[in-house]
């Protein structure tokens, strides 16, 4: 087919386009952009300059690509953002390069979908195969693992980290770190337990969920100090790769992980509200 370009896109010629690209009426597209095989850039977006995207990506209309990072310290630095391959970039989603104050660079991952008004800002690093709904938003720093889903209109703060497989219901308020695989919704955030349906659904064995859920338990409902409980999971589920991931994720925390919606007392379990 070959790259095709409309006559109105203004592109600049440093930029480094790949084989059957196509750039749709009115897009910008900066230098120092490279644009990968056959990714598809609709009528009006824009590309700055300092991005990297991969092969087979779909950028909609109106979606604001590699823009300066919404930072004051931000002095104009090089930094950059990189898109992995085959990912859907919907309308007016905004993705922001890194800043030197970080690590420098902004990264998505492969096989995400962004759908319209999502905002990913500057040093975030999205996993592949990550959903985030309509306006999504995540602040500077944050680290959202594989498979992740994030809820239309939910805000996560800057440096909290979202865990693979983790799931965050709409308009939810994400100040402290998500463990992976759990529900979490609510303003601030609080935990509804393992994400069971959404496991099963990805392949998890039974045996992976339960030992999953098995964890979740001891550490949240067992009313055990944080410590203890992750000394009796290490315990009590030694073979389980899944439960090793959790406990890594836990022990990796530096904001502190969002809380149950229930407090376990006396052995009982309370809502909390």
């Amino acid at each position: 087919m070959g790259t095709r370009i409309h006559p109105t896109a203004v592109v600049d010629p440093g930029a480094d386009l790949g084989q059957d690209v196509q750039i749709g009426p009115m897009c910008v597209i900066d230098a120092d952009v490279v644009v990968g095989d056959r990714t598809k850039i609709d009528a009006q977006a824009r590309i700055h300059a300092h991005t990297r995207l991969g092969t087979d990506n779909h950028v909609h209309s109106f979606a604001f690509i590699g823009g300066d990072p919404q930072h004051v310290k931000y002095k104009g630095e090089p930094t950059l953002l990189e898109i992995g391959d085959r990912n859907l970039i919907r309308e007016y989603v905004t993705l922001h390069r890194g800043t030197v104050g970080g690590e420098g660079v902004t990264r998505l991952g492969s096989d995400c979908l962004l759908m319209a008004y999502a905002h990913v800002a500057h040093d975030c690093v999205v996993e592949d195969k990550v959903i985030m709904a309509n306006a999504a938003t995540l602040g500077g720093h944050v680290h959202v693992g594989t498979k992740a889903v994030l809820g239309g209109l939910c805000a996560v703060h800057q440096f909290a980290r979202v865990g693979a497989y983790a799931f965050i219901g709409g308009k939810a308020g994400i100040s402290l770190d998500i463990p992976p695989y759990m529900i979490a919704t609510g303003t601030p955030a609080k935990l509804y337990g393992p994400n069971v349906i959404g496991l099963k659904r990805q392949g998890f064995t039974s045996e992976a969920v339960a030992g999953i859920e098995k964890a979740y338990k001891i550490i949240w409902r067992s009313g055990k100090k944080r410590q203890d409980a992750i000394e009796e999971v290490r315990q009590t589920c030694p073979d389980s790769s899944e439960v090793a991931f959790l406990l890594e994720f836990l022990q990796g925390t530096t904001r502190g992980v969002s809380a149950d919606n229930q407090l376990a007392v006396n052995g009982q379990d309370i809502p909390l509200y």
